[in-house]
């Protein structure tokens, strides 16, 4: 039997890892493993996941569940280490190949080798990426460590000689024998040490996770609306869920692949218009890439306090400042409603991301690893590629070449000027 170990690529729709399986002529077994690592405390006193992005990922893979099982295969799901499970799982059903998606940041590495140490010689592993819009494979650099460190350089060369591969489709239905009698269940966020939320009526993020989620978002956004024809004016919004395309959530986790998004985009130039916004959410794609691939250039020194930099700063951490940051209580109003935001809903906009991010690290020098580690706990949407990436060109230890820091009384001149967005989030900050 062969087994496919989803990790964040949790969706049946342009998974290269499932496909191949199905087509290997093995009876195929699927498992998902909700790491307890994953919702311990951090060295900054922070959970690594909290409620919000635990949620959309229990509502994810419940959709994963669904629709692995209308294929006739079935999804065992545990709260455990996959090192103490997986090779139980191997001898019970006699797993010969595991189908995974390849990940190279420290914590999913060492995962993975804790399971070859504990299994037997002889099991192989197949390992894909399978989470980009150019594929490592198609860019036109011989080694990762060619890649340039100012994202335009990157773009117009990948744009000039890289194409992006077609999506695959959904595997064939394998025969009712596939299926096992699956006796486990998706844990609740209780039993992940978390508390249960009502969600913020006010959130901009009002959407919950799962492929055919992600799926039904693109054909509300884009053809049932056609918001994604406005997508370039309007991205920088800050109130309601039309402003921007909020896909990054299902990207984060996989349930929906950068390829997908990138044909339908296609799609939509082809039946209504083609523009500078539809060219922008691919751009935004990009950017995304870019960050995975300066992961794989420059490995663990994303998470240092240097970042991939040589600039040296004296970074501070201060607890007074920390706390007014995240309750929303400091001396900018514009800082408070996106803090508060993210603090209520899990969500913030990228122009508040941005503006939070200068204020805490160019403005009051504070460790910016702090913020990311903050941003990765509370962020539905987080990606670890993005979030460090983001984190260190905010704070000049990473790919910005000018170093900018924010003016955050003109930004929320030009991006709040009504004011509406800062009121909803610091005069009705009345309810949990």
């Amino acid at each position: 039997m062969d087994l496919v170990w989803f990790r964040n690529d949790l969706r049946i729709r342009d998974n290269s890892n499932l496909i191949d399986a199905s087509g290997a002529g093995e009876s195929i077994l699927a498992v998902y493993f909700f790491d307890p690592r994953h919702y311990q405390i951090d060295e900054f006193g922070f959970k690594k996941t909290e409620k919000y992005r635990a949620q959309f990922l229990l509502e994810t893979v419940s959709d994963l569940k669904e629709n692995l099982n209308n294929l006739n295969i079935s999804l065992l799901v545990y709260l455990g280490k996959p090192e103490d499970i997986l090779p139980e799982l191997i001898e019970k059903y006699d797993i010969k190949n595991i189908y995974l998606q390849k990940e190279w940041t420290s914590e999913e590495a060492a995962v993975l080798l804790n399971v070859q140490q504990n299994i037997p010689q002889g099991i192989k592993f197949i390992e894909k990426y399978d989470q980009f819009l150019w594929h490592p494979d198609d860019i036109p650099y011989n080694h990762f460590s060619q890649i340039p460190k100012v994202f335009t350089n990157f773009r117009k060369t990948c744009e000039k000689h890289t194409s992006v591969r077609p999506a695959k489709k959904i595997p064939k239905k394998l025969s009712q024998e596939n299926r096992l009698d699956n006796t486990t269940h998706i844990p609740s966020l209780q039993s992940l040490g978390l508390e249960h939320f009502k969600r913020d009526s006010r959130s901009a993020f009002p959407f919950k996770g799962g492929e055919n989620q992600a799926l039904e978002r693109i054909q509300s956004y884009f053809f049932k609306s056609k918001n994604l024809k406005n997508y370039k004016e309007t991205r920088n919004g800050l109130v309601g869920s039309a402003y921007s395309s909020k896909l990054s959530a299902w990207l984060a986790n996989g349930s929906i692949s950068p390829r997908t998004i990138y044909w339908y985009v296609k799609k939509f130039e082809e039946e209504y218009i083609k523009n500078d916004s539809t060219y922008w959410l691919i751009f935004e794609l990009m950017w995304r890439d870019f960050f995975k691939y300066i992961s794989l250039k420059h490995g663990d020194s994303i998470f240092k306090i240097n970042g991939i930099s040589t600039a040296t700063y004296e970074w501070k951490s201060n607890n007074s400042i920390r706390k007014e940051w995240i309750d929303g209580a400091t001396k900018y109003s514009f800082v408070n409603a996106n803090m508060i935001e993210l603090a209520k809903t899990g969500w913030m906009s990228n122009r508040g991301r941005q503006n939070v991010a200068s204020f805490w690290s160019k403005e009051n020098q504070q460790d910016w690893r702090i913020g990311a580690a903050y941003f990765e706990s509370m962020l539905i949407d987080y990606d670890v590629h993005s979030n460090y990436g983001n984190w260190m060109y905010a704070s000049g230890v990473g790919n910005d070449p000018r170093d900018r820091i924010f003016n955050i009384e003109k930004q929320t001149e030009r991006y709040d000027a009504s004011g509406n967005y800062t009121r909803l989030w610091t005069q009705n900050n009345l309810f949990d």
